[in-house]
């Protein structure tokens, strides 16, 4: 069973990824941000970064994929190959930060990866508004993310609700977690738990 975890930056996937993979006994595969080698240059100039930012995201979420389909239990993913895709690579080539040459062969390589793999068994969608979203970021510290823009978040927020309206790559929920903390309140968790529960039941993975 593969259960991913989309939404946008400060969302809270990581978290909740941390809370299912305890709550559920499942495997957790993190995105690197920590280790990555480029985060850090992109915030600071993003034009020059980019490309080397995205390819580096779908190279490391296909090693991934490719652990996932030789995995006999049960997954949880912070944030899916498809997103880098369909979300990110495209925000950056509309807002003039990736050229059209580096965006061709971005989508290329991207094309021939997706041939290989399967989406997930079940992806849970973590919806938020963009006050919520700075508030988490703030609140979370990462200093490579201090220049991160409201109009960067306010597109990426219009692509995940255009993605996810017409997603086929299996079952979707959609988690508004504006009211939500998940972290902190405990019964905001079982909240989610009972949602999941209902899902897993009917996928045949409960």
């Amino acid at each position: 069973m593969h259960i991913a975890i989309a939404g946008n930056i400060g969302a809270g996937k990581t978290s909740l990824t941390e809370l299912l993979a305890k709550h559920y006994g499942w495997e957790a595969h993190f995105e690197d941000v920590i280790d990555n080698p480029y985060l850090n240059d992109f915030y600071n100039h993003m034009e020059r970064w980019s490309f080397n930012l995205q390819i580096y995201f779908l190279k490391s979420r296909f090693e991934q994929l490719l652990k996932i389909k030789n995995n006999d239990g049960s997954i949880v993913q912070d944030r899916t190959i498809y997103e880098d895709a369909h979300i990110f690579a495209p925000n950056l080539k509309s807002m003039g930060l990736m050229n059209l040459r580096d965006f061709k062969n971005y989508q290329e390589l991207f094309e021939l990866m997706e041939s290989q793999i399967q989406g997930p068994n079940l992806l849970i969608y973590l919806r938020s508004n963009i006050p919520n979203l700075v508030n988490k970021i703030h609140k979370r510290g990462r200093y490579y993310e201090n220049s991160i823009s409201i109009e960067y978040l306010s597109r990426l927020n219009e692509r995940y609700e255009a993605w996810t309206s017409t997603y086929n790559k299996g079952k979707l929920i959609t988690i508004d977690v504006d009211e939500l903390d998940f972290v902190e309140n405990k019964k905001d968790f079982e909240i989610i738990v009972e949602k999941l529960d209902g899902e897993l039941k009917e996928i045949g993975a409960a």
